[in-house]
């Protein structure tokens, strides 16, 4: 059985799929009644599960009519998307940030979960076992390289 958390991020995926704008606006304890939940269980999905890395903008406003905004960031398309991945990627990269790309590239159908899931077990801390900063770098380059490959 799937946990509340997939639960959550299923429908939220779903109605932003269905959005015109690529945009939803929620209001949290809406959401959460709708599930049954606690409204922490909400800002946990939120937190975890769209982050920017992964392809999400979030933006929220507190208080009475207080509402959490969820945007998809869409990839450029194939044409500027090498640079946009060197400029993302950059000279060096964390494993979080990584993970986030390679998510969002799935997302997009600019990888398959077959090819993704290489590329995240290749550049984990786990495999990559050299010192900060030259872990970053390192995977980097690894990166830009996989891509590269898989994007030609």
């Amino acid at each position: 059985m799937r946990n509340i958390s997939d639960v959550i991020e299923k429908y939220l995926k779903s109605i932003l799929h269905e959005s015109p704008e690529g945009t939803v606006e929620i209001q949290r304890n809406d959401l959460a009644d709708q599930f049954s939940c606690v409204p922490s269980q909400i800002n946990y999905v939120i937190s975890t599960r769209f982050t920017l890395e992964k392809g999400y903008l979030v933006e929220s406003k507190r208080g009475g009519g207080g509402y959490i905004r969820i945007r998809k960031v869409e990839l450029p398309g194939p044409t500027t998307l090498h640079t946009h991945l060197h400029q993302t990627i950059g000279d060096e990269i964390g494993q979080t940030a990584a993970e986030g790309l390679i998510y969002q590239l799935v997302e997009a159908r600019f990888l398959s979960r077959r090819e993704a899931a290489l590329m995240t077990a290749v550049v984990s801390r786990e495999v990559l076992m050299v010192n900060l900063p030259y872990r970053d770098q390192i995977r980097a380059r690894m990166m830009k390289a996989m891509l590269i490959s898989l994007l030609n």
